[in-house]
């Protein structure tokens, strides 16, 4: 059983940084792909980036501007976001597959409980 949990959200002003955790529990080694996706009111739970063993990738609009990584050690994958825009508002969820990278959220069968990011301009 896998179980996601994500720490870190908060509210930070446009041009800031926050870093997202997703701590894993159970089986999610390198043949996971690990997401972050995220949502805003009103709208879809879009792709925000992923990785799976060395490979990493991310959506058009936040690439150069987000990282994500992960610790083996802590079984935790972070995302790093900086230049922060008012657009990036949303609940960001962490989010595991057993295989390739996909970029739907319905590819995903394990999903954390969200986190709230909050850019004010």
């Amino acid at each position: 059983q896998v179980q996601l949990v994500e720490s870190g959200g908060g509210s930070v002003q446009a041009g800031g940084s926050l870093r997202l955790s997703c701590a894993a529990s159970g089986r999610t080694d390198n043949r996971y792909a690990m997401a972050w996706f995220r949502q805003a009111p009103g709208k879809e739970r879009d792709f925000v980036a992923a990785l799976r063993w060395t490979a990493t990738y991310y959506a058009d609009s936040v690439k150069g501007r987000f990282t994500i990584s992960r610790d083996n050690a802590k079984n935790t994958v972070y995302l790093q976001m900086n230049s922060l825009k008012p657009e990036d508002t949303a609940v960001y969820y962490c989010a595991a597959r057993f295989g390739v990278v996909l970029t739907t959220r319905y590819d995903y069968e394990h999903w954390g409980q969200g986190t709230q990011v909050t850019v004010s301009s």
